[in-house]
């Protein structure tokens, strides 16, 4: 059996966040071709053509090209898929905490904008991701932040903080011009049934291979 998860603001955009079950791709696009890239926790962001492939190092992929589906892989990070529908216009961004930092969004938006995008246009939904009550950081991963960033974190055990990457992650999008935000809420540590996590596999001693597929696309 298939599930994947959809987002209101993306309605008449042809995507879906995946579970842990494998996602059925054509009932998304029918006959679409997937474009993925080596994801590196970087903030390069791609145009999708026929020499993207998994050889392409990126964190971003955007495309005007009906046909095709963009796709990343997330087993804790911020899965991000973003539309522009009246310019067709798409974009798929995997947002870690490193990514998102170091501005992978805002160069997805940028890509998108090159391509005919209009930021006032651009929705954007973010999957399944690990929670804050999920997400326990540590002071050295506090000093990549700003004070500005503070309300992102919440106290934890003495020397530990709870990350909110969801919320952080939608603060950079409305922060760059997106009027148009949906969270799906979803913590992916908090739910094994239904979820890979890396952080919860790893403090299981589990395999940490794991992953969700996003995707969104345009139809031909």
């Amino acid at each position: 059996m298939h599930e994947y998860l959809e987002a209101s603001v993306l309605a008449g955009i042809p995507h879906g966040f995946s579970t842990e079950r494998e996602l059925d791709l054509a009932a998304i696009l029918p006959g679409a071709e997937l474009v993925r890239v080596k994801q590196v926790h970087g903030s390069r962001v791609v145009v999708a053509n026929s020499e993207t492939s998994l050889a392409v190092e990126a964190d971003g992929i955007v495309s005007d090209r009906p046909g095709l589906l963009l796709g990343i892989v997330t087993a804790d990070c911020a899965p991000v898929l973003l539309a522009d529908s009246a310019a067709g216009v798409i974009g798929a961004a995997h947002a870690g905490w490193r990514g998102a930092v170091g501005g992978v969004l805002e160069n997805t938006l940028e890509a998108m904008v090159s391509l005919g995008a209009r930021l006032a246009n651009i929705r954007a939904a973010i999957g399944p991701t690990i929670a804050q009550h999920s997400y326990e950081v540590d002071d050295a991963f506090r000093t990549a932040f700003t004070e500005k960033d503070e309300r992102f974190f919440a106290t934890g055990r003495s020397g530990h903080w709870q990350f909110d990457l969801p919320a952080y992650v939608a603060h950079r999008l409305d922060a760059a011009g997106l009027a148009q935000v949906e969270d799906l809420a979803q913590d992916t540590y908090a739910q094994p049934d239904r979820f890979h996590s890396f952080r919860r596999a790893t403090h299981r001693g589990e395999k940490t291979d794991g992953r969700q597929l996003s995707v969104i696309g345009l139809p031909a």
